[in-house]
């Protein structure tokens, strides 16, 4: 069980830590809702990563054929959702600064813990690397994937605590970057910063495909 747990939490880490479009997002958002928020945000990754690992091992090779087909569609939703949600965000912090709302934590939106919770579930699910990565993850390993319950178990775990941990470290960041920026100027710039940032990477993952 020890070698499926440290599988488990490198894999984990190893889905996380390249901060990808979601991850600047998840820092955007707590840079301007405050800690609660972020770590909402941050346990609705690291959920979304745990149901894959656990797909993943479950599945394994029998995901390829069913993935296929709508690996495209699935690629265009996700850098959508994505878009939308940075333009979305702009607009906001465009809005605000010119009422002078931006010197403030919250940019106005409303997004609580809760809300952040399902809304980064939501577009990491639709996320295609995430599931990517685990399948291919469990193809790699071959013989020495975890075939027992306990195995399987514990390698799911390992993976949603690693992949929270990295997510919530994400969140503190953000909480840090949003106390620095203090002023309406630093907030706006930080806004449509992460937003350019957000919508290059969603064409990006377009592009990979």
């Amino acid at each position: 069980m020890t070698a499926a747990v440290v599988a488990g939490a490198l894999a984990g880490y190893g889905i996380a830590i390249p901060v990808g479009a979601v991850g600047a997002y998840l820092v955007a958002v707590t840079a301007r809702t405050g800690w609660r928020t972020g770590a909402g945000a941050a346990l609705g990754v690291a959920t979304a990563d745990g149901a894959y690992a656990l797909l993943a091992v479950a599945g394994g090779s029998a995901l390829v054929p069913v993935l296929a087909p709508v690996m495209t569609p699935l690629r265009w939703a996700s850098a959508l959702v994505l878009t939308v949600l940075a333009l979305r965000a702009a607009w906001g912090a465009l809005a605000a600064y010119r009422d002078g709302g931006l010197a403030s934590r919250d940019d106005g939106t409303a997004l609580t813990p809760a809300r952040a919770y399902i809304t980064f579930l939501g577009i990491t699910i639709l996320n295609p690397m995430t599931v990517i990565y685990f399948v291919a993850l469990i193809l790699a390993t071959g013989p020495s994937a975890p075939d027992t319950l306990p195995d399987r178990t514990a390698f799911v775990l390992a993976a949603l605590l690693a992949s929270a941990s990295w997510q919530l470290f994400l969140a503190l960041g953000g909480t840090l970057l949003g106390r620095a920026l203090t002023g309406p100027r630093g907030r706006l710039g930080t806004a449509l910063a992460s937003s350019t940032l957000i919508v290059v990477l969603a064409v990006r993952l377009v592009a990979w495909g």
